[in-house]
């Protein structure tokens, strides 16, 4: 039978006391078969030696300074309570409104777009007069908001631009805000005489997209100048030359076109803005 021996440390003068446990029943200490030190609280155990399941209570109490390391792949199926972060939903507004914000929303990112112009109006002296130029696109402005203390923002939707009918001037589009952080303004209108109108730009944005200009007539046949073509703006596009189609989120006019007999057409309206409001978690 082996012996049990307890030495103990030259230089020590604490006094090491065993007690046996208060109970009726045996208990058996069984020492591990090699050299070694006994574990302790204050001990460090490898991470290749940690097999099995560890409680709960021991989970919930780790601290974050004590992780440390590459942590082994971890199926994604069995993860829960893990937060949603990015963007999580949009508004978009083709009119005016009020953007709410919704529950657990930290950053938001705006496009706001002003109207596209109204085409190019016309003259009746003559049939080189009766050509008219395309209207601008509406500007863009880009804005990312921290909206942690903001709880709603008027959305101002602008207007597209008018084309009027023959010896008026046509309009141009209005401007788009979202509330006093940015805007984008509306497009330039056409006009007679092939005066293609300029695209809109924007204040208040983290960047700007400018709107595209209006362009001037083109020769569809011998007979028959189409008006020019209104400029697109980040949302829609322009109104073709020889269509009766308005511009569309943003997008200008057409200017009206003309016979080289004298007769003509009208052009056509811009489009309104438009604003999209990205959600962030």
């Amino acid at each position: 039978m082996a012996k049990v021996k307890i030495t103990g440390h030259a230089s020590g003068t604490g006094v090491v006391t065993v007690t046996a446990p208060n109970t009726s029943t045996d208990r058996t200490i069984t020492l591990p078969d090699t050299t070694g030190t006994l574990l302790d609280e204050n001990s460090s155990v490898p991470a290749a030696n940690l097999t099995g399941t560890v409680a709960d209570a021991r989970i919930s109490s780790l601290t974050s300074s004590k992780l440390t390391g590459a942590l082994p792949a971890i199926d994604g199926a069995s993860l829960t309570g893990i937060p949603v972060t990015g963007l999580t939903s949009q508004q978009a507004f083709t009119s005016s409104g009020t953007w709410t914000k919704p529950t657990g929303i930290t950053k938001i990112k705006v496009y706001v777009c002003g109207g596209g112009g109204g085409g190019g109006a016309s003259v009746s002296t003559s049939w080189t007069d009766w050509t008219a130029g395309g209207a601008g696109g509406g500007g863009t402005a880009v804005k990312i908001i921290d909206v942690t203390s903001i709880s709603s923002v008027t959305v101002t939707i602008g207007a597209g631009g008018i084309a009027n009918n023959v010896d008026t001037a046509s309009t141009a589009g209005g401007t788009s805000s979202f509330g006093s952080h940015c805007s984008g303004y509306g497009g330039g209108a056409g006009a007679y005489q092939n005066q293609a109108g300029a695209g809109g730009g924007a204040t208040g944005g983290d960047y700007i997209i400018y709107g595209d200009d209006g362009t001037k007539n083109n020769v569809y046949s011998s007979v028959w100048f189409n008006g020019g073509k209104g400029g697109a703006s980040y949302f829609g596009r322009g109104a073709s030359g020889g269509t009766t189609q308005a511009g569309v989120q943003g997008g200008g006019g057409r200017g009206a076109g003309a016979y080289n007999s004298g007769g003509g057409s009208n052009g056509t309206d811009g489009g309104a803005g438009m604003c999209v409001v990205e959600e962030y978690k």
